[in-house]
C-alpha cells in the first residue's frame, strides 16, 4: 500500500515514527533529553557539518540527532505530519504563537524594509508590528479588507519606501471580525513588486482560524502560513505552541534564526500536539457543526444586533462572497457577536455564561468567550477598534465540541440578564 496517496488524518497516527527504534512503542515516546550521544567523532562531525550549512546532507544519509535545541525526535515527527495538511516542504514548530510570527517577520525583514499587513490583525501581533518593528526601523503601512487590489497598490506608490517592500502579512479571517482578505490578489501585488527571484516581496498568512484543515494559504501562493498551535492544533487548553510552514529554503533561513533564538518547542509540546493531530479533523468538523447551529441561534435573538459568521454572508458584497468560496472550505467554528447595548451588557452576558467559559484563546474542546476591546485586543488603537466595530457591545466566541443545544440554552441565559 502506497502511503503517499493516504489522507493527513489517517496518516497523523503512524506517519515519521519507526516503532522498532524506541522498543516498539505504538505511540512516539517523550525524548526528554537535551543531548545525544554520537557513534563516533566522525558522526559526530557529519552531523555538525550539516546542522551548520557547511555542505548538502547526502541522499541517504540520515539527518543525525545531535541537541534538542536544533533537533529532537518529538519536535521533528510533529513537523513532518503538520507538513501534510498544508502539502508544505517542511515546518518549524515554537514555543508559542507569537514567537513564530516575530521570528519570521525579524528573518525576513531588515531595517529600511517595508511591511504591508492586514486590519484588523491579532492584538499581540499588531504590538508587535507597530511598536517593535518601528523601533528597529523597519516602515509599516495598514490595509483594509475595503481595500481593492488599486486601492493597495496607491498605497504603496504613495510609501516613501516603496521600493523596499519585503513581505505582505495577512490574517483571514481575521481576529476578531472574521474579515477576509484575498491571498491571490495579495500574491499578484508581491510578484509585481519584487526585484527579483533573490528579492521576492514574501506572503505570510496567519491561518489560525481556519486551522490546517478549512483553509491552505500555500495553495493559494502564500509563501509562508503560521499557527497560533495552541488553537484547533493544540485544541485541549493545555499547551502553548506556534508553526510555521513553507519551502524548503524558506524554512532552512526560519530554522537557522530559530536554533539562535532558541524559540523551538519542547519535547514535551512536540508529544502534546502530535496527541491533538490525531483528533485535529473530527474535532474540528464538529465544532463547524455546532458553530452553524449557534450562529442560527444568535442571528435570529432580538438582543443581537449582528453576527459575524462566514456561514452567514447576507449584507456581505460580491467580493466578500467570492474569496470565501475560493479560498475556505468551511465557515468554521469562531464567530462574534454584536449585543443590544453596550460594555456594561456585554458584561453581563459575559459573567452570566455557565458553560461557556470567559477566557480567551480559541479553537479548543470547551467553547470559550471574551471582551475583544477590553481583552484581547485593549492594545490596538482605539481609532482603528472603531473603524471595525471592534466595540464594547462585540463578544467573541470560540465554539467547542459540547452538544449544540446546551450551548444555545447557556447563551440564551446568559442574553436574558439584559
Amino acid at each position: 500500500m502506497d502511503k503517499t496517496k493516504m489522507h493527513p488524518e489517517s496518516l497523523m497516527m503512524s506517519f515519521g515514527y519507526k516503532p522498532h527504534l524506541s522498543e516498539g512503542a505504538v505511540k512516539c515516546p517523550i525524548f526528554q533529553t537535551s543531548t545525544f550521544a554520537f557513534k563516533t567523532a566522525e558522526e559526530g562531525k557529519a552531523f555538525f557539518e550539516v546542522a551548520y550549512g557547511k555542505r548538502e546532507k547526502g541522499a541517504d544519509e540520515e539527518l543525525g540527532l545531535i541537541y534538542s535545541r536544533l533537533n529532537n525526535p518529538d519536535l521533528e515527527i510533529l513537523e513532518n505530519r503538520l507538513c501534510l495538511w498544508d502539502k508544505a516542504d517542511d515546518a518549524a514548530v515554537f514555543e508559542s504563537g507569537m514567537s513564530a510570527i516575530s521570528t519570521i517577520l525579524l528573518e525576513f525583514l531588515k531595517p529600511g524594509d517595508l511591511l504591508l499587513f492586514s486590519n484588523p490583525i491579532y492584538g499581540g501581533t499588531d504590538h508587535f508590528i507597530k511598536h517593535f518593528l518601528t523601533k528597529i526601523g523597519i516602515h509599516v503601512l495598514g490595509f483594509t479588507p475595503s481595500d481593492t487590489g488599486a486601492d493597495i497598490e496607491a498605497m504603496i506608490e504613495a510609501h516613501p519606501a516603496k521600493d523596499s517592500l519585503a513581505m505582505i502579512y495577512i490574517e483571514t479571517p481575521a481576529n476578531p471580525t472574521l474579515d477576509l482578505f484575498d491571498i491571490e490578489e495579495c500574491v499578484a501585488i508581491a510578484k509585481k513588486y519584487s526585484r527579483s527571484e533573490e528579492e521576492r516581496v514574501l506572503i505570510a498568512v496567519d491561518n489560525t482560524y481556519m486551522g490546517p484543515i478549512w483553509q491552505h494559504p500555500l495553495q493559494h501562493g502564500a509563501d509562508l502560513v503560521l499557527y497560533s498551535a495552541t488553537k484547533y492544533i493544540g485544541g485541549h487548553s493545555d499547551v502553548i505552541a506556534g508553526a510555521v510552514l513553507g519551502s524548503f529554503p524558506l524554512m532552512a533561513r526560519v530554522k537557522g534564526l530559530r536554533t539562535f533564538l532558541g524559540n523551538m518547542a519542547s519535547p514535551h509540546t512536540g508529544w502534546l500536539l502530535m496527541r491533538s493531530l490525531e483528533t485535529l479533523k473530527i474535532r474540528m468538523e464538529r465544532q463547524a457543526l455546532t458553530a452553524e447551529k449557534v450562529a442560527e441561534f444568535l442571528i435570529a435573538h432580538p438582543k443581537v444586533e449582528r453576527v459575524y459568521y462566514l456561514g452567514h454572508l447576507e449584507g456581505k458584497d460580491e467580493r466578500h462572497i467570492d474569496i470565501y468560496k475560493r479560498q475556505y472550505t468551511s465557515a468554521g467554528a469562531m464567530l462574534s457577536f454584536d449585543i443590544a447595548g453596550g460594555e456594561k451588557d456585554a458584561f453581563k452576558v459575559l459573567n452570566a455564561m455557565q458553560l461557556v467559559k470567559l477566557a480567551v484563546s480559541l479553537g479548543s474542546t470547551e467553547s470559550l468567550a471574551e471582551h475583544p476591546a477590553t481583552m484581547t485586543h485593549a492594545g490596538v488603537d482605539e481609532e482603528l477598534r472603531d473603524q471595525f466595530n471592534i466595540s464594547g457591545k462585540l463578544i467573541r466566541l470560540s465554539v467547542g465540541v459540547e452538544h449544540p443545544d446546551d450551548l444555545i440554552a447557556d447563551l440564551g441565559q446568559a442574553l436574558d440578564k439584559i
